[in-house]
């Protein structure tokens, strides 16, 4: 065990305490008509005061309390190594609680990370394209079980396997190739369709509908059935029947839009000064054999595959789209296809070993439609993570309690993805760990004994 933790959740712990009889004594002195900061606060009228206090201690008190110790975590690991430029969204109830940003769009520039700020939200794409597809079910345009070569006969299978290929299969990544089929390709520059061709080479892991393996070329054979669908090309479809309604003023998809935003976070990495890799994935180990931050060019791979991972937004538009996602917004996504994109189809039971060190907190994962739905702690989470070259995201939120969290980075260094759990358990009234990794950088950075 960390030895750290029992140090950390006491610093947690010691944080909500304070937010709490902080508020309760705000709140008492303005019962007793003493003087307030500002001059801003009066006597309150009778009775007044004890319901002021309680106020304190109600469940709205206290997730302020605890909303105040998660933005303490998150100034902390702010300022950690791990990040050029962060921002950070919780809502709750239908509203934003808060949005906070951190850092520079660029390392070694004066630019600030602003709630306006875009950046690349990776296969936090997925979700959008499965917003458009559950539209299309929820007004009866598209069924789930529509067979995909209807809309594309590119596509082939090994044996002629695309025949039993429908759109939800396409949807929850259940169409029987290998985990991120041909990414490779993508990623050295060949377009979807020259690829599209040679999967029928390829051996199945299993067959159509009957496993999860996770895909960016075939979901993205999404955008094609959409387009068919409503007759207008993917971009367009997600601007105006997403985007636009949504109040979502900054979101856009590809690389020319990034570009053209003006207040756009640039992608950063850093090279390994020796050959242990560890600790760069998601919430891996402790890693710190690393040199700074650079600037590299935006990558083109994933644009190339906009339902899978084209949409660039800010925190703000960000926030907007989660607030949507819990039911906030049904004049654009009804309870209907909410309810649709959000049932689990397939169980994902890699997913609890990629997400290893939460061995003990993660109970269960599915995968809906461009969603994940996990059981943490005995709690439904709705989430997914979104990594391109340069970035780092995560999206989540607890339908149970109607409170969700977004994250965006210009770096996909561990604790990008580390944020969440922290949240989670802050959230829940955990016993609090360091997944943060505070504790280990106040050790990394105590001097030498």
């Amino acid at each position: 065990m960390n030895r750290s933790r029992p140090r950390q959740m006491k610093k947690i712990r010691m944080r909500i305490l304070f937010g709490v009889f902080a508020a309760a004594f705000a709140f008492s002195a303005a019962a007793a008509g003493e003087p307030q900061p500002e001059g801003g606060a009066q006597t309150p009228p009778d009775g007044a005061g004890p319901t002021m206090l309680s106020e304190a201690f109600s469940p709205r008190g206290l997730a302020r309390a605890r909303m105040a110790a998660f933005q303490d975590l998150l100034d902390e690991a702010a300022a950690t190594d791990d990040f050029v430029g962060l921002a950070v969204a919780v809502v709750r109830g239908g509203e934003v609680d808060f949005i906070r940003t951190w850092g520079a769009r660029e390392a070694g520039g004066a630019a600030p990370v602003t709630p306006d700020t875009v950046f690349r939200v990776g296969s936090l794409s997925k979700g959008f394209a499965a917003a458009l597809a559950a539209q299309a079910m929820a007004e009866g345009r598209l069924a789930p079980d529509a067979a995909l070569a209807d809309y594309a006969p590119a596509f082939r299978l090994k044996g002629g396997a695309e025949r039993a290929v429908n759109v939800a299969h396409v949807l929850s990544h259940r169409v029987g190739l290998p985990p991120n089929a041909y990414d490779n390709l993508l990623e050295a520059g060949l377009a979807p369709q020259d690829i599209l061709p040679r999967f029928r080479r390829v051996d199945p892991v299993c067959g159509v509908g009957t496993c999860y393996a996770y895909q960016n070329i075939a979901f993205n054979l999404i955008a094609d059935v959409l387009s068919a669908v409503y007759g207008a090309p993917y971009e367009a479809l997600a601007r105006e029947r997403l985007f636009a309604p949504l109040g979502m003023t900054r979101a856009s998809l590809g690389r020319a839009a990034l570009e053209a935003a003006g207040d756009w976070a640039r992608p950063h990495v850093r090279d390994p000064i020796e050959d242990d890799m560890q600790g760069e994935g998601r919430g891996g180990a402790a890693a710190r054999a690393f040199g700074p931050w650079r600037t590299v060019e935006i990558s083109d791979a994933y644009y190339r595959t906009p339902a899978a991972g084209g949409v660039n937004a800010s925190i703000t538009d960000m926030a907007r789209w989660l607030i949507a996602q819990m039911g906030g917004a049904p004049h654009v996504l009804p309870a209907e296809a909410l309810a649709i994109m959000q049932a689990p189809r397939v169980e994902t039971k890699a997913e609890l070993r990629r997400w290893g060190f939460l061995a003990d907190r993660l109970e269960a994962a599915h995968y809906g439609f461009g969603w994940r739905i996990y059981q943490y702690a005995g709690e439904t989470v709705v989430a997914h993570s979104g990594s391109v070259e340069g970035y780092g995201a995560q999206i989540a939120f607890l339908p149970d309690r109607d409170v969700g969290l977004v994250v965006l980075a210009n770096t996909r260094a561990r604790r990008v993805w580390r944020i969440l759990p922290a949240f989670l358990d802050i959230e829940f009234g955990l016993d609090e760990r360091d997944w943060l990794l505070l504790e280990e950088e106040d050790a990394f950075n105590a001097p030498a004994r």
